[in-house]
């Protein structure tokens, strides 16, 4: 079970939509490609999606590390995205004289095409149960944290086994709060290229204002090119463009990577959520982007250097408010506890059930006790320096690398060594001035929360006051990737002898880390992990797999249909029209954030503005769904998600089809700008197979 008081945030825009344990009804779900819901979709739909179907959407599917999703969508290893999954990559390759966010890319032919810095891209090959061998681990063991670092042993072991043996990355993951555990086979990338971009405000027309509602008129989408060997892929796997795209009342299926929900959490863990997590969060978001805005506004490249991070930071701020409305609603928090009471009211009505089962409720809120004095530690107890955190990825590394695989830290594990050393050695610059920005304001906020004395601050400042931060940054020679390479190849004699400041302090903070990990995995996680491996496999017993997990950024399918919903005393309507962005750009006096580019104003002319631009569907997904592919009964490409209404905000726990949207950029729509805004006819030709 994934702990609610140190699971991380997601920084990703989409829709946040939910769904209950008990029978699910309508479009509501992330489904598992092992456990689609065929039957529903046939009763309602008259449509059953075969297999060879599944599979090939599957392929077709990517997970970005960026924190989004993504398809294929030409044989030649196109790679469709949104605009702002891609953000991360334009940011870290643009400069002050090229400026990607601000003007947009277009590689007109392979020899422009823009290697990013350090993206990977996965491509689910294989899935495998191996739940009897995971919960196998800990059979008879009664010591809750023994039980745990067995279960950890054996992921371990699982999951090295099989990189071994195949190459692909593999990662076991915990589904229905660990009443299934399944090994998930990654073909992994990591020459992937930028083809295509539009400029951010024809991206994120609308800015924070409109994030999170609807109508919508954005052009959320950005395509790569993925590489091997140095040259493009080939894919037999993708998806068809669908000239005409999504039309009002079509049956649609969206294929992504929902980031986590919290949809099977106990009536204990959410009131957690609800009284300490969240506010938390909040205030460290709202402090963070008041410190970054103030800093943008003292010029145009001091704005592009932190316009990224305000924008993520913002995204992430409106899902915790949508959070906040929820779990205070009454009507949802009854729901909440009504799902609870008759989980709990069918497991006592079995007398053996009760026995195996029903001491887990009780066991979670008692560890949800021993978390709470954790909590404000867990949120403050942090530098947002990248140039901290890759000093102590490398203290670790070269000490956990010496141990056997099952005896080191989660991150550490050998199957996962290629993914993490591929992000520590990133070439991506790094900027002294952010850097200082960013630490200066985390533990400005820290020694108000946690007081100066705190043994975290201590350990970075030892006495010393916020500017002790500009020496560390000054001092350190981490920001040079050879630099970070010569450590680890040196291993841990190399790191015990540095004095570089960045690593001097992780040798400081590694015990407080270390100490942190073991108190929560021994006293909190092993508790809420084998409790939830209890209240999985009650679930199934109570209620079949006709219930989906809650989301873990694995590959997910949901379906629905494109249609409007009510607000503000009348209907929005299921698909919006460039004519609908001019007009919103008029009704504002074209004032930022509902602006037009340079580019829109002078092709008006140039456009059909009839041709649909976004549209909203009943479909059912949440943060890490951005990039994910809408495909028809044929499999062809219609849409792409990037957001949701403000009505799902609520996500992480009810899903309501009568209200909830996923906010997607239409096919037509995509084609129409590319054409006609950005004179990109090779890139349109490759997209519907006319090259």
């Amino acid at each position: 079970m994934t702990n609610r008081i140190f699971r991380s945030i997601l920084l990703i825009p989409a829709a946040l939509l939910v769904a209950l344990s008990l029978p699910v009804h309508a479009e509501e779900g992330m489904w598992t490609f092992d456990n689609v819901p065929t039957k529903q979709i046939a009763a309602k739909y008259n449509f059953t999606p075969s297999q060879a179907w599944l599979d090939h959407l599957r392929l077709a599917s990517v997970r970005l590390n960026d924190g989004g999703s993504g398809s294929f969508v030409s044989p030649d290893g196109l790679l469709l995205t949104n605009h702002h999954v891609a953000r991360g990559q334009l940011q870290k390759n643009s400069t002050a004289e090229r400026d990607y966010l601000r003007d947009g890319f277009y590689a007109a032919t392979l020899a422009d095409e823009m290697k990013s810095p350090d993206l990977e891209v996965n491509v689910l090959v294989a899935m495998q149960n191996v739940t009897d061998k995971v919960q196998g681990a800990a059979k008879g063991i009664t010591n809750g944290a023994a039980a745990l670092k067995a279960r950890d042993a054996a992921i371990a072991a699982i999951e090295k086994e099989n990189k071994d043996k195949t190459g692909l990355r593999s990662d076991v993951v915990s589904l229905y709060n660990g009443g299934e555990y399944w090994l998930y086979q990654y073909k992994a990338y990591t020459d992937v290229r930028l083809v295509f971009a539009p400029e951010q405000q024809a991206a994120f027309y609308g800015g924070d204002p409109d994030n999170f509602t609807y109508p919508r008129y954005d052009l959320d989408m950005a395509i790569f090119r993925v590489y091997e060997n140095g040259k493009p892929i080939h894919c037999d796997n993708y998806l068809k463009w669908s000239a005409n795209g999504a039309a009002a009342g079509e049956l649609i299926f969206i294929s992504g990577h929902p980031g986590s929900t919290a949809r099977q959490d106990t009536v204990a863990e959410l009131n957690l959520q609800r009284d300490l997590r969240i506010p938390a969060m909040t205030e460290y978001l709202q402090r963070r982007i008041a410190a970054l805005q103030t800093f943008s506004a003292q010029g145009p490249e001091q704005a592009r250097l932190v316009g990224s991070t305000i924008f993520s930071l913002q995204n992430s701020l409106k899902v915790y408010l949508g959070r906040t409305e929820a779990l205070k609603d009454p009507a949802i928090a009854q729901k909440k506890q009504a799902e609870e009471k008759d989980f709990r009211a069918r497991v006592a009505a079995n007398p053996a059930w009760q026995k195996e089962f029903g001491t887990a409720w009780g066991q979670i809120a008692a560890a949800e006790e021993i978390a709470k004095p954790l909590v404000k530690r867990s949120v403050f107890r942090r530098s947002d320096s990248r140039l901290l955190s890759i000093a102590l990825n490398i203290v670790q590394y070269v000490a956990e690398t010496k141990k056997p695989d099952g005896d080191r830290l989660p991150a550490y594990h050998e199957a996962g060594l290629t993914s993490l050393k591929f992000q520590m050695l990133s070439p991506a610059k790094i900027y002294p001035e952010t850097e200082k920005l960013y630490m200066k304001t985390a533990l400005k906020l820290a020694q108000e929360k946690l007081g100066p004395t705190d043994e975290y601050i201590q350990a970075i400042l030892q006495g010393g006051d916020l500017n002790k931060i500009d020496a560390l940054v000054d001092g350190t020679k981490l920001a040079d990737p050879a630099v970070r390479q010569a450590l680890i190849d040196g291993g841990a004699a190399a790191v015990a002898a540095s004095t570089d400041p960045m690593i001097v302090v992780a040798r400081r903070l590694d015990h407080i880390s270390r100490a942190t990990y073991k108190l929560n995995h021994d006293q909190i996680e092993s508790v809420l992990t084998a409790a939830g491996e209890k209240l999985g496999k009650a679930r199934f017993l109570a209620y079949g797999k006709n219930a989906y997990p809650d989301a873990t950024f694995t590959l997910r399918l949901s379906y629905g249909s494109v249609e409007g919903f009510p607000y503000n005393g009348t209907v929005a309507q299921p698909i919006t029209t460039y004519y609908g962005l001019y007009d919103r750009a008029a009704g504002f006096g074209n004032k930022p954030p509902f602006d037009l580019t340079p580019r829109q104003v002078a092709s008006r002319d140039k456009l059909n503005l009839a041709t649909p631009l976004d549209f909203v569907s009943t479909g059912d997904i949440i943060g890490g769904n951005s990039g994910s592919p809408v495909v028809n009964r044929a499999g062809e490409l219609v849409g792409l998600i990037f957001d949701g209404n403000i009505e799902s905000l609520a996500g992480d726990y009810v899903y309501d089809g009568t209200k909830n949207r996923a906010v997607a950029v239409h096919s037509s729509g995509m084609i129409e700008g590319l054409r006609k805004l950005y004179n990109a006819n090779a890139l349109a030709d490759e997209l519907e197979g006319k090259k």
